[in-house]
């Protein structure tokens, strides 16, 4: 047996997905992310995903071998979809292969525009859930949590690489720490503002937007 699974081809003696395998493995990813929101961490076993795609867990596993390379994947196509929305809105370009890479529309990014953008992301519960019910899940599992962290490292780059953007005479560990900083309050706000762990109100908005603005640029 080859080890490919079906949909798979090698290239340059690497495994590529066909277009079969790209759309198989596109609704193995909506499957889990729609028993993390639905059902919850406690039931996000491989074999609950299978089930939920209508496969048997085998195949899934030649896509996913393990519940934390699933919960990477589903991790790296939210964070790429928030690319998407933040390049559609601002017309900043991030490279996904090169996180600290941003190709601008203008020498400057306007803060105030990726902060709406990221903020508004927390208007869709389902999001929110999804990862809440991932950094549930990765309190208990090693695995995950190895994934979650490099999942946010990611993040806090394309961040620092922003704040870099804006003030270039900021040393490179400034621009990091502000990052780290941005990110902190705007995932820890996620849980106020989507009703989880408070009550969300307009002043609140305004002055989180005000302070992560702040963060970016001032």
């Amino acid at each position: 047996m080859s080890g490919l699974a079906k949909g798979e081809k090698v290239s340059g003696g690497k495994s590529q997905l066909t277009q079969q395998g790209s759309i198989r493995r596109t609704s193995l990813l909506d499957a889990a992310e729609t028993v993390l929101v639905a059902k919850g961490n406690a039931s996000a076993s491989l074999r609950t995903i299978a089930d939920a795609a209508g496969i048997r867990i085998g195949h899934l596993q030649h896509y996913f071998p393990t519940r934390a390379d699933l919960i990477k994947a589903v991790l790296e196509r939210a964070l790429d979809r928030s690319m998407e929305r933040l390049a559609d809105a601002t017309g900043l370009r991030v490279s996904p292969d090169a996180p600290s890479h941003i190709q601008p529309s203008q020498g400057r990014a306007d803060t105030a525009d990726i902060v709406a953008v990221v903020l508004a992301e927390q208007d869709d519960p389902r999001l929110v859930r999804l990862y809440v019910e991932v950094w549930a899940l990765a309190a208990r599992d090693d695995d995950t949590a190895q994934v979650v962290r490099e999942f946010y490292q990611k993040y806090v780059t394309h961040v620092a690489a922003l704040v870099q953007l804006n003030r270039p005479e900021w040393p490179a560990d400034c621009c990091r720490a502000r990052a780290e900083t941005f990110v902190a309050l705007v995932e820890g706000a996620a849980l106020l503002r989507s009703g989880i762990a408070g009550t969300r109100s307009a002043a609140m908005d305004a002055e989180l937007a005000r302070q992560a603005v702040r963060l970016l640029s001032e």
